[in-house]
């Protein structure tokens, strides 16, 4: 374990008005996303989209580092390098999501644990050597009739704490993500107590494993309304409730957090991100990992097409640029016509 490059690549990952952009879709992700646009989804297609979104001039102002998915970190942009080299090069942090997806969570109905610890340090290894220095493990945890149990709450913080701790021995900087997801009918409330519920698990199961705080990053939900929830809590108390759970829950040791967009509009994201960070008197730093909210009008620009690549590079460019602006509690609503 380096803890001098463990403490450097989590300090770099929330620096100041820098976000980290999540490209790891799974295939199938992918291709509902490419589909939506009207394009073919195959591994040229989604090589070309995202180089196309790395190499966007510019963009390491307002992108500390990117999520990779294990097909992209093996592959090349035009020139022939390495994604994460290229990443590297231009001082954007290389990492890589190393969970194998959540599968139903045996005797707990409608919930589900997140799998992949099997070989992970090989893995982990492996992705060192091709330049990842973060990770990413996300955890999903459902709200409904008696959802989450307290064994679906735990045994997602076991395996994001297993999953740290592998991380950290492999001098790679373990994002964590117990993600408390949006859909549903569930109030504002309900979203409060079950994301505080969450963090306090996981936090207890990374003291239980050893795991190093100043060298681990939480990305986080927003505490917001479930999707179906006929009340829409507004901005200013989505960050009032959210930062009131992470205080209660997150330690001032940690280097940074980093939000989730779980849904959210592209413009909500950022709202809500710059009501936080404006907050005074914060122990840690707050930025956004986020992939629809950077992403949705880039691909929407591109559509497939290359001669459509400097438009999309233009719009991903504004996404990032509005919300490094927001990490620092500077956006504000008329910037968004700029885009225009």
């Amino acid at each position: 374990m380096d803890k001098s490059l463990l403490s450097k690549t989590a300090a770099a990952m929330v620096a100041r008005g820098k976000g980290v952009l999540a490209a790891d879709e799974s295939s199938g992700t992918c291709e509902k996303r490419f589909k939506s646009v009207g394009v073919e989804c195959t591994e040229e297609s989604r090589r070309t989209y995202r180089g196309l979104l790395f190499s966007t001039p510019g963009a390491e102002q307002y992108i500390s580092g990117v999520i990779l998915f294990d097909e992209t970190v093996r592959q090349k942009t035009n020139d022939g390098v390495l994604f994460p080299e290229y990443l590297a090069k231009k001082g954007i942090l290389p990492g890589i999501k190393v969970d194998k997806g959540a599968l139903d969570l045996a005797l707990c109905p409608g919930e589900k644990v997140t799998e992949g610890l099997d070989g992970l340090r090989g893995r982990l290894a492996d992705y060192f050597k091709l330049g990842a220095r973060f990770a990413k493990w996300r955890a999903v945890i459902a709200i409904g009739e008696g959802i989450p149990s307290h064994a679906c709450l735990y045994a997602n913080a076991h395996a994001l704490a297993r999953y740290a701790a592998l991380c950290q021995e492999a001098s790679i900087v373990p994002m964590i993500e117990p993600e408390v997801l949006l859909d549903g009918s569930h109030t504002v409330e309900r979203a409060e107590e079950v994301t505080e519920a969450a963090l306090r698990a996981t936090y207890s199961a990374m003291a239980a494993h050893n795991v190093c705080l100043e060298h681990l990053i939480l990305k986080t939900s927003m505490v917001v309304s479930g999707k179906e929830c006929p009340r829409q809590a507004p901005v200013d108390e989505v960050a009032e409730r959210t930062i009131r759970v992470l205080k209660r829950t997150v330690p001032a040791a940690q280097p940074g957090i980093v939000f989730l967009s779980g849904g959210q509009t592209d413009e909500a994201a950022t709202a809500h991100l710059n009501a936080m960070a404006a907050m005074q008197g914060l122990p840690w730093p707050l930025t956004f990992s986020y992939s629809r909210a950077l992403q949705n009008p880039a691909l929407k620009a591109w559509r497939g097409q290359a001669g459509n690549a400097a438009a999309a590079q233009k719009a991903f460019h504004h996404r990032a640029r509005m919300n490094g602006l927001a990490a620092q509690g500077k956006w504000k609503p008329e910037l968004e016509k700029q885009a225009a």
